[in-house]
């Protein structure tokens, strides 16, 4: 029990996959989310059935970067209304 509640506190990751479909087209920069890189590769193999894994990574998520808080929304809201037109 308590293993599987620390599990759930350490979020779910992504990871980057470029692959080989069954038709044979190379597909990149498909990012899946999963708890782990074997719970991304198990949905990835779901969506993508019988197809070849080239490359796996995961992927750095900054989301002080993709997202902003009201202050930082005011803040460009502000400069843009001081810029001269």
């Amino acid at each position: 029990m308590l293993l599987a509640h620390h599990q759930e506190h350490r979020g779910i990751m992504k990871f980057g996959f470029k692959i080989r479909t069954r038709g044979g087209m190379v597909v990149d920069n498909l990012l899946i989310p999963g708890r782990d890189q074997a719970d991304a590769e198990k949905k990835l193999m779901q969506i993508y059935r019988y197809c070849e894994i080239l490359e796996a990574k995961p992927v750095q998520q900054r989301m002080q970067e993709e997202t902003m808080d009201v202050d930082g929304i005011i803040s460009l809201i502000s400069r843009q209304d001081r810029e001269p037109r």
